[in-house]
């Protein structure tokens, strides 16, 4: 039966659903409170994530609130979209007159979070969208267009920094090999870098006591890294060693998935949201949501929130170069070039977009990353199993931390004033954001 048949079944269906737990007056409104539309969204997403391994990439939850049945064999997407459409006319219903600004958000980024779900459950039946279609309803973003001859225009800067002959592309690959981190000194460059971000971050924020990390070295996988929150403020970070490990990704890493990137966010939104404010939508982190575009793009952010570019040089030339036993004198050098490819980004984006709507094919995705971003062949075709998986999930990364980067400097966080830079970007971490309300 599809869910326009059962609107007037509404009030019994919410109770069978949800509980029975409204105040008589928003029963008799059929209006459902926020706590009980926030279980069952919760519910809802645990159930889908049954079917997609990649779709609940964290919980911290009550363990009442999981599966406690075996997946169908079949995906019951009409059931799943019809709890779904529920909890969004709950939200749509819901009275906001007294509420504060803050509580308005909630209301506001939950609905986004739901209209997110209900694509992706629409995609798991066979939905096909654009690249920029599924941007918009999945990570409420709108990703930006670049034609490729802006990206060759900056191509040419390059050309009279790079050392060697031959292609940029060929000159660069052989350049960084000298500033690869030795397998066996990898942990020890790690290690390096995460104690120093987490000093960082403590230095400006009150982090649980008995929040911790740990990091195992992983193959083959789509991604250079990954953090997968457990609950109590705890991160597994997994880092992928398939490829060679240039020294810039330690600090990279450490502040990208640790400090204080996706680690620290996580424990912020537990910390303030799930335990001190009992919003139990936030004990599950749906991967395809807008909630990505700031997870994604804060932790990028919080790179340069960690290590001021300034610093990052000198902590570089003192720790990390010589850990790894690079030459420290080189570093500056290397981070010019770096700094010059970084503009290159978003390229990445239009091979993306090219190759998921049809218009090239693998190899030439492949090649555009070779062109533009100076992946090795090998590396690029990797980075095309990212697109299969992911698929418009690469635009959390550059245009998250564009957007993210705006909102922080709007509100005085810029370079000259770290101390509240550091102060709005907590405030980011901890409280409800999407990619359009950073614009507001």
């Amino acid at each position: 039966m599809k869910f326009h048949y059962m609107k007037n079944l509404l009030p019994l269906v919410c109770l069978a659903l949800l509980g029975a737990c409204a105040p008589a007056k928003q029963q008799e409104a059929n209006v459902l409170p926020m706590d009980a539309l926030a279980e069952q969204y919760v519910k809802t997403l645990l159930r889908i994530g049954q079917h997609d391994s990649d779709f609940v990439d964290a919980y911290y939850g009550p363990e009442e609130w999981r599966p406690t049945t075996t997946p169908a064999d079949t995906f019951p997407g009409e059931t799943l979209l019809q709890e779904l459409q529920l909890v969004q006319q709950g939200l749509t219903a819901q009275d906001t007159a007294g509420l504060t600004a803050l509580e308005k958000r909630r209301i506001v980024m939950l609905q986004k979070q739901v209209l997110a779900s209900i694509t992706k459950v629409e995609m798991m039946q066979g939905r096909k969208l654009s690249f920029d279609e599924e941007a918009k309803l999945l990570y409420d973003a709108v990703p930006p267009h670049y034609e490729f001859s802006y990206f060759d225009s900056l191509l040419q800067t390059l050309d009279t920094a790079l050392p060697g002959e031959g292609s940029i592309a060929d000159r660069w690959a052989a350049y960084r090999t000298r500033f690869v981190i030795p397998k066996e000194k990898l942990d020890t460059v790690f290690q390096a870098a995460i104690t120093e971000a987490r000093r960082r971050t403590k230095a400006h924020y009150n982090l649980p006591e008995n929040e911790n990390i740990m990091v195992e070295y992983v193959t083959d996988k789509p991604w250079s890294g990954y953090n997968y929150f457990k609950d109590n403020s705890y991160s597994l970070i997994q880092i992928n060693t398939d490829f060679p490990i240039n020294i810039e990704r330690a600090i990279d890493l450490a502040g990208h998935e640790g400090y204080p990137g996706h680690h620290v966010y996580n424990v912020l939104l537990e910390e303030e949201l799930v335990n001190n404010r009992a919003w139990k939508e936030y004990s599950v982190y749906p991967l395809f949501s807008p909630q990505s575009l700031i997870a994604e793009g804060s932790a990028n952010y919080g790179v340069e929130v960690a290590f001021p570019a300034a610093e990052r040089i000198k902590f570089e030339k003192e720790v990390l170069f010589p850990l790894a036993g690079l030459n420290p004198e080189e570093a500056e050098g290397y981070y010019a070039i770096l700094n010059k490819i970084a503009q290159l980004n978003f390229a990445g984006n239009e091979a993306a977009r090219l190759y998921l709507d049809g218009q090239i094919s693998r190899e030439e995705a492949a090649d555009l990353l070779v062109q533009y971003n100076f992946y090795d062949k090998e590396k690029a075709l990797q980075r095309t199993r990212f697109f299969d998986r992911y698929r418009s999930y690469v635009i959390n990364y550059n245009l998250g931390q564009e957007l993210v980067r705006q909102h922080v400097e709007a509100q005085g966080g810029t370079a000259v004033n770290p101390e509240k830079r550091w102060e709005v970007f907590r405030e980011l971490l901890s409280n409800p954001y999407s990619a359009s309300l950073l614009q507001q």
